[in-house]
């Protein structure tokens, strides 16, 4: 069975098509559609592009996309560096990427509404409990103020002279 370079090139030769052609028709780099013709992976980043671009080849050169993709799959399998998921970084794994990870599954709108939910029943219940403890007169333990006479006479105090 030919590979998936064998079987582009022998449908683009059998069209008629040159390179700069299949190019203009499907907006692909001459460089990767000479690297995919030629079989060379290892020019793409990740498989991803190897797989969108074969996709987009075979559609162009109407063969069967399943078929070529599936045996694109197979190929690429077998390459130890497209074998997997490419990781997205190289940097290792903290406490903080956990955590941000976690809160990033979180439904925000479900955890907005609990938040609005407590901080309600917080300023009702900080609310309830302020209004409770002034049962009693606040001014109670002052003692006498100025304008009352420290003996119990029943003395009034002196009005102001009127100024004339």
């Amino acid at each position: 069975m030919p590979t998936v370079a064998e079987l582009l090139r022998q449908a683009r030769e059998e069209q008629k098509l040159n390179i700069y052609q299949v190019a203009e028709i499907t907006k692909i780099k001459t460089d990767h559609i000479r690297a995919l013709e030629a079989g060379h992976y290892d020019a793409f980043s990740a498989p991803v592009y190897i797989r969108g671009f074969v996709r987009t080849y075979a559609k162009a050169l109407k063969l069967d996309v399943a078929q070529v993709s599936s045996a694109l799959d197979a190929e690429l399998a077998r390459t130890e560096r497209f074998s997997g998921p490419p990781p997205l970084d190289d940097r290792p794994r903290g406490a903080l990427d956990y955590f941000m990870l976690q809160l990033s599954k979180l439904n925000w709108r479900i955890v907005g509404t609990l938040l609005g939910a407590a901080v309600v029943l917080l300023v009702l219940f900080v609310s309830l409990r302020g209004c409770s403890g002034r049962k009693s007169d606040p001014l109670r333990g002052l003692g006498p103020g100025l304008y009352q006479s420290t003996n119990a006479t029943g003395e009034l105090l002196p009005l102001p002279e009127r100024k004339r």
